[in-house]
């Protein structure tokens, strides 16, 4: 039996957060709790779908009934400037197949899991002289300035070809990007700025060769410009962005239940699994997967009709109680394999191997080098980024 939203969206989005920074926000808790499909409203009045149950999550966003592509009339944006960026110059991941796919196959290769094992002694070595450069300036530091965005902005620079020293451009205009409180104006300007930065790069790259992965696009007759900037961006900012929060994040969390920090110490075996119930109980992506329905689909027992617009809320799947018993619980020895903080189908986070191997690192390295590492500051000062596309802490004061 299939239902119909038969009165206005009674769940306003978004959502705030509750006490607990690592909890999904609680109205979108209190959803899963009374159903896997929820009407909803959106910022600009406009009707979507909220989906909170695992399985309802996986199957949005692996059936090709529901578009990624945002130019589809009904795609749910949650700020206007997230419309901007969507449709001007859109990456990838905001397109279906086969174009998508045409993209995508372009620098899979250079994520595959046997390439990323090949790079792991060097993201060891920036992970140590990253600490040592912290540890170096005395006893105390902002880990996020210091240690969790410089390791994976070094990672991502190396690998794309990207200049560090520009790092200081990239950073800023990344984090209004992923700004939800950012106008569109500031948006359109942030992508702007980044657009040409990498057009002038790859269009350098293209007179003079690296052993890169900006380099190896340019030299292809068969993407445009364009393509190749906006692809550049994508892999530039959450190449980043995402792994920066999630190391900053996971800290946090551990420091804020020693015993499980404790138990990585003692057995640095564990971090492997440890990092994917990380990804499961933090999901810095709270604000959902859009996807809009191209046909209308039966969707546990609700009919999703075609151009609604839904969200697939990552972080409720991801504390399903009946896949993750004490789901709200941080377990490192926990099998959280079935996670979804990287998101399921086709459009499945194309750099998660190194993702993994860049937290793996940074986290295991951290806690052996640091055994009395600890927050300065009280944790109710710490200001978590509740309006970011990409969820995280904005500073971390540490000593050790």
């Amino acid at each position: 039996m299939t239902t119909t939203p038969t009165a206005p969206a009674a769940l306003a989005l978004p959502a705030a957060h509750g006490s607990c920074p690592f909890d999904p926000p609680p109205a979108y808790d209190q959803a899963a709790r009374q159903g896997t499909v929820t009407p909803a409203e959106l910022p600009d009045g406009a009707f979507c779908w909220l989906v909170t149950g695992h399985h309802e999550v996986r199957t949005v966003l692996s059936d090709p009934r529901f578009s990624a592509d945002a130019r589809h009339p009904g795609f749910p944006f949650l700020t206007p400037g997230r419309r901007a960026l969507a449709v001007t110059n859109p990456s990838f991941i905001r397109m279906d197949d086969p174009e998508h796919a045409r993209l995508r196959r372009m620098v899979t290769k250079d994520f595959l899991v046997h390439r990323v094992d090949a790079m792991r002694p060097g993201i060891q070595r920036i992970v140590d002289e990253t600490l040592d450069r912290m540890t170096a300036a005395g006893a105390t530091a902002d880990l996020v300035t210091d240690f969790a965005l410089p390791v994976p902005s070094l990672v991502i620079c190396l690998l794309l070809g990207v200049p560090y020293e520009d790092h200081e451009l990239f950073q800023a205009q990344s984090r209004t990007l992923l700004d939800n409180r950012a106008t569109q104006s500031e948006v359109e300007a942030a992508q702007r700025r980044l657009i040409d930065y990498l057009t002038e790069l790859a269009a350098r790259k293209k007179r003079e060769p690296a052993d890169d992965m900006l380099s190896r696009l340019a030299a292809r007759e068969d993407v445009s410009p364009a393509e190749i900037a906006s692809t550049g961006l994508l892999l530039l900012v959450a190449g980043h962005e995402t792994t920066a929060n999630m190391t900053a994040l996971s800290t946090v969390a551990l420091l804020r239940r020693p015993e499980q920090a404790a138990r990585l110490r003692a057995d640095p075996g564990l971090v492997r699994g440890a990092v994917e119930e990380l990804l499961r109980y933090l999901t810095i992506v709270q604000s959902g997967l859009a996807r809009v329905a191209v046909e209308d689909v039966d969707l546990g027992g609700t009919l999703v009709r075609a151009g609604q617009g839904v969200l697939a809320m990552l972080s409720t799947a991801n504390r399903d109680e009946e896949l993750f018993g004490a789901a709200d619980e941080l377990e490192v020895s926990r099998d959280a394999r079935r996670h979804l903080a990287f998101g399921f189908g086709v459009h499945q986070c194309l750099g998660q191997p190194l993702a993994r191997a860049e937290l793996q690192i940074a986290l295991e390295t951290l806690l052996r080098r640091l055994p009395g590492l600890r927050i300065t500051v009280p944790e109710e000062q710490l200001v978590f980024r509740g309006h970011s596309v990409v969820y995280g802490v904005d500073s971390l004061p540490v000593a050790w």
